[in-house]
């Protein structure tokens, strides 16, 4: 499959790119030249946490019960984090992740691509790196665990991030990952309209088989793998649809804007509405049920003991 002339249809990135898919493991990606300075403008620029009100600054509550299950809260790869542990979140967004490990005895680290993020992370007294990751700034072996939440899907060299996390995990760490689900229904349905394409700042797309090959390559194994997404995904999609600007525009919803016509916002409306009543809860919930749904959650471990003198050697 290759998809061809796609583009930013959120933020209104202004490029074109090529989508193209691995026959045999079904891995898809786009062809970038984007280097870090450009990675950090991407995101610093395009991406809409520049308005963000630190008076607005939430921590996540804890998700319990038929409710956490029925919404999909724990689709996020932070939920999975045990307390008292040291952790490392890649990719913290506006560090209320980092909130919510350090309200439960966790000593938190934090990175993250966007600029913009700066000022929340100093006001708040979190220790982020606002940057790429590079594993090389933490000691070997230093972190129980780390997080990739909606990540691995922006990084252009997956490779070098996940052998790097490697390294800093201590032996018997875990890695939770969290990304869109290539396999699942949405792509199958909406072809290039789906969501979760999100070029240019999704590089890679990944199956259950290209995350496990790649995985393995760093020493690591996944131990779990499970689809289990977020209801409003489902609304998201819908809402998406409603419009479909042109290479360079911005989308109405995600940037906060007002629809252009009266015919669009009556069918958000509408959508909201569906929403409301659990419409898009219920279809969420068969379709991870069906092992279908928009978002895989993967867990990995570093074994305890190296399992080849390769890995001995890396260490």
């Amino acid at each position: 499959m290759r998809y061809s002339g796609m583009y930013d249809d959120r933020y209104g990135y202004p490029g074109i790119f090529d989508l193209r898919r691995c026959t045999g493991c079904g891995h898809a990606h786009i062809r970038t030249e984007f280097s870090a300075a450009d990675l950090s403008q991407l995101y610093t620029q395009y991406y809409p946490r520049a308005s963000f009100v630190i008076e607005n600054y939430r921590v996540p509550s804890a998700s319990r019960g038929i409710a956490a299950w029925f919404s999909g809260v724990r689709s996020a790869a932070f939920r999975w984090v045990p307390k008292n542990v040291r952790v490392l979140d890649i990719g913290c967004g506006l560090c209320e992740t980092l909130g919510y490990h350090r309200s439960r005895g966790c000593e938190v680290y934090g990175v993250e691509a966007d600029e913009n993020v700066r000022r929340v992370a100093e006001h708040f007294g979190f220790n982020v790196h606002v940057g790429l990751f590079d594993a090389d700034m933490y000691e070997r072996e230093f972190f129980d665990y780390v997080t990739l939440d909606q990540v691995i899907e922006h990084v252009t060299d997956p490779l070098k991030v996940m052998s790097g996390i490697a390294r800093i995990l201590r032996p018997g760490g875990t890695l939770v990952l969290s990304t869109p689900n290539l396999r699942g229904w949405g792509a199958r349905v909406f072809g290039r309209r789906w969501i979760n394409w999100h070029v240019p700042y999704h590089v890679h797309q990944f199956t259950r088989k290209s995350l496990s090959s790649l995985a393995a390559k760093t020493g690591m194994r996944v131990t779990g793998w499970r689809t289990l997404t977020h209801s409003d995904w489902m609304f998201f999609q819908a809402i998406h649809l409603l419009a479909k600007p042109m290479v360079g525009e911005k989308h109405p919803f995600w940037n906060g804007e007002r629809w252009p016509t009266p015919s669009q916002e009556r069918r958000h409306q509408v959508l909201g509405q569906l929403r409301r009543i659990g419409l898009f809860k219920l279809g969420s919930r068969l379709f991870d049920t069906l092992g279908l749904g928009d978002n895989s959650l993967f867990f990995l471990c570093k074994p305890a003991e190296p399992s080849s003198p390769a890995q001995v050697a890396s260490r």
